[in-house]
């Protein structure tokens, strides 16, 4: 077999336009044929363009300088358990080239995966089975971080809930919420990243930097704290979701309350 291509030299996708039509075109890497024609399937009714990679090798080819496809990806889907390339490997090789968003799709659902695929650069990681609908969620999500410039909107709004990240003030309706400045730095650094899933360990690095070692127990005191303050009730949280094991995320403002129940069923 010959040895598969270098890391490819690409351009930032952020200085990719889409086509003319304003469609985001869908890297599909996965060596399933069934799932790449059923998430083709579903992604161009909803508009999206998609290019299919059946190995880590053809999904680096098509992230070249000259693509087979003729078209440069806004996004990547990305599934593990590649024939070629070991998924992690594969991320941190893209990850080297460009800022292009990163989905992966796996069976994998262990927390050390998760953990692992997120911090090696991936900017969400979605379990199978999934609904497209939930699917559908996570790509308008990363798509909206690729569009935002460097220092992201300066108002957030979700719901009842408006922070701004600018003066350093969460609102909701009329009333002010006070935070301590722990509070609002962890608050602001999951509002710019709403709807994607942050290790624990990437939170603490943001907030605290990487020279302070910081437990999980002493960042999971924060985000108890800020419950108390923020959420309708503390005890099944709206706004500050959990992802067991891994860390947490900042509801989508696109994102419906409770959408989880309301997802379709999973096509996978």
């Amino acid at each position: 077999m010959p040895s598969p291509p270098a890391t490819p030299q690409v351009t930032d996708p952020t200085a990719i336009a889409t086509s003319a039509a304003g469609t985001a075109t869908v890297l599909v890497v996965d060596d399933d044929p069934s799932l790449r024609r059923m998430l083709r399937t579903g992604l161009a009714a909803e508009g999206y363009a998609v290019i299919e990679a059946a190995s880590g090798t053809e999904a680096l080819q098509q992230l070249g300088a000259e693509p087979p496809s003729g078209r440069h990806p806004d996004i990547c889907l990305l599934d593990l358990g590649l024939p070629d390339i070991d998924g992690i490997d594969l991320i941190h090789r893209i990850r080297q080239a460009t800022a292009l968003p990163i989905i992966v799709l796996s069976v994998r659902d262990h927390e050390e995966a998760k953990v692992e695929a997120l911090d090696f650069g991936a900017d969400d990681f979605v379990t199978k089975p999934f609904g497209m609908g939930e699917l559908l969620a996570r790509l308008r999500t990363a798509l909206r971080h690729r569009g935002q410039d460097q220092g992201g909107p300066s108002h957030l709004r979700i719901k009842d809930m408006t922070l701004d990240l600018v003066r350093g003030e969460i609102l909701f309706g009329d009333k002010m919420i006070r935070l301590s400045a722990t509070e609002f730095r962890i608050l602001r650094v999951l509002a710019q990243h709403a709807g994607r899933i942050l290790t624990h360990q990437q939170i603490i690095a943001e907030v605290w930097g990487t020279k302070v070692p910081r437990d999980i127990q002493y960042l999971r005191v924060y985000i108890r704290a800020l419950r108390q303050k923020i959420e309708p009730d503390p005890a099944r949280p709206a706004y500050i979701l959990t992802e067991s094991g891994v860390g947490y995320r900042l509801h989508a403002a696109d994102e419906p309350f409770g959408s989880s129940a309301a997802l379709p069923p999973p096509i996978l």
